[in-house]
């Protein structure tokens, strides 16, 4: 069995190998890319991003970084493409066609019948003698020295080469289109990405019960809508003016000035200028809030009127911590 020490050398020297490869594809990042990405953007069609075997994998993961970013793109397996697939290329579409060796069978017979329409093929390629780098418009040098794989065989340096081009491109598209957070909260409406850039902390707080009781309110009454309402606070209203909030913790500092707890009243307990945000602040800036002052209920208004609270959990369960 390895020693841990040679385990740990092997990593360190994959990642310092594929590191190294993918600096050294900065000089690749030249004239046929710069009119790879003006191509693009000019285009009025797609980007029909296509391989075989791991390439096809990396030319998927293009595809979504592509379509997530404002480019629309569509993936085409080049096994299948000779097979009918290559119906779906249409007359404005750009097609990149990645290959580490540029000489695979399936790409020698599929390069040819992607230029025939007239579209314009980039090659991304390894090898610029290869058939891909002599049959394309434009080509992406993505040579790699070798393969992390001690047998040099596996694809490992190379589809990071081939990850990393297509990262700058997509990047180098995003830019150009001075695409913001506001595009990108559009294609990623679901998941914790998306929440992050457009969920409202209103949205939160409507789920929640709206706790509030008045000044004079007992202590009994206080405990009491706090317990029921499970979010660790109640906020004290009057004439519908907010004039503070009794949390976990003021009960718990009550507990330990007071003796006598019969004559108290929610006003001698309460925190006074509660922190606040407004309904349709962002989640995430509540959520800056709450760590900047090291709180977990936030009172949130509507033109300064209560409209509810936001516990921290509530930002734990949607995914924005």
């Amino acid at each position: 069995m390895k020693s841990k020490k040679s385990i740990l050398e092997v990593g360190v020297n994959t990642l310092q190998l594929e590191a190294e490869a993918i600096l050294n594809l900065i000089p690749n990042i030249n004239a046929d890319f710069h009119k790879a990405v003006l191509a693009i953007l000019e285009s009025a069609g797609r980007v029909i991003v296509t391989g075989v075997g791991k390439s096809a994998i990396i030319a998927q993961k293009i595809v979504a970084t592509f379509n997530s970013t404002g480019t629309p793109a569509i993936f085409m397996h080049a096994g299948d493409a000779v097979h009918g697939d290559l119906g779906m290329i249409q007359k404005n579409d750009i097609i990149i066609c990645i290959s580490k060796s540029g000489n695979t069978p399936e790409i020698k017979v599929l390069a040819p019948y992607l230029k025939q329409a007239g579209n314009l093929l980039i090659g991304m390629v390894g090898v610029m003698e290869s058939d891909l780098a002599k049959q394309a418009d434009l080509v992406l040098n993505t040579y790699v020295a070798k393969e992390a794989c001690p047998n040099n065989l596996a694809p490992t340096t190379s589809t990071t080469a081939q990850l990393a081009m297509g990262d700058a491109l997509a990047v180098c598209l995003l830019h150009s289109r001075a695409f913001n957070e506001d595009d990108f909260a559009k294609f990623h409406p679901g998941g914790s990405l998306g929440k992050k850039l457009y969920l409202k902390v209103g949205e939160l707080a409507l789920k929640n019960q709206k706790p509030s009781i008045l000044p004079e309110a007992s202590i009994k009454d206080v405990i009491i809508e706090i317990s029921q309402n499970r979010l660790g606070a109640v906020v004290v209203i009057e004439h519908k003016s907010i004039l503070g909030i009794i949390t976990d913790g003021d009960i718990r500092r009550m507990l330990e000035k007071h003796s006598n707890l019969l004559d108290l009243k929610a006003r001698d307990i309460m925190s006074v200028n509660p922190k606040q945000i407004d309904k349709d602040v962002l989640a995430t800036t509540a959520l800056a809030l709450i760590r900047e002052k090291n709180i977990t209920q936030l009172l949130i208004t509507e033109q300064d009127a209560y409209y509810g609270l936001v516990h921290v959990h509530d930002l734990l369960q949607e995914g924005i911590i």
